[in-house]
């Protein structure tokens, strides 16, 4: 039987994330008031200049070298200026330095009535400085360090002429043939919330007019990454249930930090593109959410509405998005080309251009543009926070974080610094070109530490690392498997450096079998049948489907796309000198044809036991069951620990945390960190529930045989689900709880009232 109606909560209140309820007040991000300065803009701009203010360009007048998206209508840097000084172009992005942007800025201030531009980029992991790819922070599972970071992107960034950031990636993904999982927080609503917030946080800093603050930019809005058959660009289909209690509460997290911008997606959402929809954009964003910043269309993606078939030229592309709730054009010029007549002819309001028009001057005026256009314009503060010390120690650090160990098996590392023959095998051993992953911005690879410098440096004797490629990233090398297997047999221990090349991640990148490539597959068998112990180092974007040698080696390492340290920080934890704290922020199946898959999904009426996962007329597949190689949530470090007296309150009441206590006992030899996570399960609800949900997490260290209590609390509001009417609930009765530390599991249950 169904449990009653239950307690209604604010939807607000929900999708912010109650995680945060202190922090954030519950309270959505209210409209910048316009100033009587914006008042006075608007009265007197011409239809064109408001086209202008709303219209993005790629930024060619101070080039990363870099090509992020397909070129559509490139106009050369002379163009672009004569268009900014004409007033055209309300904002540039994807361009990197100081001294191009005081070019353009001037260009701006000398149009009619001298509005600044804002900078924009797609500032994702770093931006000369590359820190590891955000999945791979997200594998820390540490706001705090993912806020630092940030912090720390928005210093450098802001100093070579950036105000606005296209980031952060908040989109929950479920199926890692998308490639863009590599760029959000992984499979998990809560974690995804919580990394909203603090990178949100840590990108625009305290102040958002300080010359070092980095406007956020939560996207794609909404469902963008639950694309069919996980292929990018793809039709999204899904009830509104799912899309409030998954897809929408890590944005409204970040907007109730602070963001006051956000990117619509590309795709369509229920057969209405999301740059068309006003349901989503207007109803939702708005009404729902109350966002009340500045919503822009992802490149070209106006122009889009044509080819996917509900636009029937240009100028109606423009009239369904400007209506729909795109207040700017990114790349396709429609605004500019056909907002004037649209309005001329009636089919447009000047009221919605001018809505549009005042979001964007008050996001100026936000950042202090109108009072200082050369903000973050400065040469000696580009030379100054650009590449640091202490930004390089903080990749560092985060790329000791993100790593994860899957598998140890007889404590085959740490390795000794001495006294041990290593060969590192596979085509990233000493690779460059492949540590930064995708969307690296204005970073340059040579820069980084390859697995063998970082490796070398650690070792007392550096000859003892002996370095074979083996193979090519998708193709076999000429005596490569021979030189490789000679080189394994000569050793004490094989480091297999195999995986994603950079660009088999990211925009644009999915993928039919997320497996490594046939001829690294290939070389690890070879290595592995010598006999000499394996340690994989596993090089991804994903979770992948693991096969064979890779799947059984006896240590496992995800050391996804680090960045710039990548070498230094995996030589850190192979040689102990840190403790692998990771944590799989993502599934990785038992094969491909599991996607999509995550570890919080709903329960079936047909659940296989635990016992014997295959037994018939069982939810499972005729090949495989209904569970992951490594789920989310899996790594170790080289500490253990033992977990016991787990209490919670028997009865919890509305506004009542679950308070959980549990004592955590580091029954290894050495110093570390345990990883510990509450889940729940809500056992009879209206609409079926996910079989498991995290719903707090917490780290503690401990030496050898230290014992701590460590509390764990779930505010009541975590309990709540979107019921059958819509509306966010916490229906009564009872719940299923798990707190785990890495291996060890127990089991309680409470009942909420």
């Amino acid at each position: 039987m169904a449990r009653d109606a239950g307690t209604r909560i604010g939807r607000r209140a929900l999708l912010a994330g109650s995680a945060q309820v202190a922090l954030l007040g519950m309270l959505p991000v209210a409209a910048r008031a316009a100033s009587a300065r914006i008042d006075d803009l608007v009265a007197r701009m011409t239809i064109a200049e408001k086209a202008g203010q709303l219209s993005c360009f790629n930024d060619e007048i101070r080039p990363v070298g870099a090509v992020f998206n397909p070129v559509v209508d490139p106009r050369g840097a002379d163009a672009l200026l004569a268009d900014i000084r004409a007033g055209r172009v309300g904002m540039l992005f994807n361009g990197y330095g100081v001294a191009g942007a005081r070019r353009a800025q001037q260009a701006a201030l000398r149009s009619r009535l001298g509005i600044p531009l804002l900078f924009a980029a797609d500032v994702i992991h770093g931006c000369r400085t590359i820190f590891p790819i955000p999945l791979a922070e997200a594998a820390a599972f540490d706001p705090e360090l993912s806020e630092r970071a940030a912090r720390a992107v928005a210093e450098e960034a802001s100093a070579g002429g950036l105000h606005w950031t296209f980031a952060p990636v908040v989109d929950v993904a479920r199926d890692q043939r998308w490639g863009r999982v590599a760029e959000g927080a992984g499979e998990d609503v809560l974690l995804n919330r919580q990394l909203a917030v603090a990178r949100v946080r840590g990108l625009q800093g305290p102040d958002l007019r300080r010359p070092d603050s980095l406007l956020a930019t939560p996207k794609h809005f909404a469902g963008y990454s639950a694309v069919r058959g996980g292929m990018e660009y793809a039709a999204v289909d899904m009830s509104v249930a799912e899309l409030r209690e998954t897809y929408l509460p890590p944005f409204a997290a970040g907007f109730g930090a602070g963001a006051l911008a956000t990117i619509a997606s590309f795709t369509d959402f229920n057969g209405v593109p999301a740059t068309a929809n006003r349901w989503l954009l207007t109803d939702i964003l708005r009404g729902e959410l109350g966002f009340g910043g500045v919503c822009v269309s992802d490149y070209d993606a106006d122009r889009e509405l044509i080819a996917h078939g509900v636009a029937a030229d240009e100028a109606d592309a423009a009239r369904l998005a400007i209506l729909a709730g795109v207040d700017v054009s990114m790349q396709s010029g429609l605004y500019n080309k056909h907002l004037p007549a649209l309005v001329a002819s009636g089919r447009v309001p000047m009221a919605r251009v001018d809505e549009a028009v005042r979001r964007v001057l008050a996001l100026k005026e936000a950042l202090g543009l109108f009072d200082d256009p050369f903000r973050s314009l400065d040469a000696a503060a580009e030379r100054k926070r650009t590449a640091t010390p202490a930004i390089k120690a903080l990749a560092r650090e985060v790329a000791t974080r993100s790593v994860v160990l899957l598998r140890n098996r007889g404590d085959l590392l740490p390795l000794p610094r001495a006294g041990r023959r290593v060969a590192l095998i596979g085509p990233f051993g000493a690779d460059r070109a492949n540590l930064n992953g995708p969307w690296s911005f204005a970073g340059d690879a040579q820069h980084g530490i390859d697995l063998a410098t970082g490796i070398r440096a650690l070792l007392a004797d550096p000859d003892a690392l002996a370095v074979e490629a083996g193979s090519g990233i998708h193709e076999p090398l000429g005596g490569g498997i021979a030189r490789a297997v000679a080189a394994a047999r000569a050793a004490d221990v094989v480091l297999l450096a195999i995986g994603e090349a950079g660009d088999m991640s990211g925009e644009g990148n999915s993928r039919v079998e997320i497996t490594v490539p046939a001829a690294q597959q290939a070389l690890a068998e070879a290595v592995a049948a010598t006999g000499t112990p394996v340690v994989v180092l596993l090089r991804h974007g994903r979770a992948l489907a693991l096969e064979g040698a890779v799947r059984d080696a006896p240590a496992l390492l995800c050391t996804w796309f680090l960045g710039e340290q990548t070498g230094a920080a995996v030589a850190d934890i192979l040689f102990g000198l840190r403790e692998p704290t990771g944590r799989l922020p993502v599934s990785f199946p038992l094969a491909t044809g599991q996607q999509p898959w995550s570890y919080d999904r709903r329960g079936t009426g047909r659940p296989a036991a635990d016992a014997d996962p295959m037994a018939p007329g069982r939810s499972h597949w005729r090949d495989a069951p209904d569970r992951a190689l490594f789920p989310f949530g899996s790594g170790q470090g080289y500490a253990r620990f033992a977990l016991a007296d787990l209490q919670l309150s028997s009865r919890v009441a509305r506004g009542e945390a679950v308070q959980v206590r549990i004592a955590v006992t580091n029954i290894g030899g050495r110093r570390g960190e345990a990883f510990v996570r509450a889940d729940i399960h809500d056992r009879v609800a209206s609409r079926t529930r996910p079989v498991r949900q995290m719903r707090a997490h917490a780290r503690v260290t401990l030496d050898p045989g230290e014992r701590r209590v460590v509390t764990l609390a779930i505010p009541h509001a975590e309990l709540a689900l979107v019921a059958a009417d819509g509306q966010w609930r916490i229906e009564p009765g009872a719940f299923d709880l798990w707190v785990n530390a890495g291996g060890e599991e127990l089991h309680s249950q409470f009942d909420a009232v």
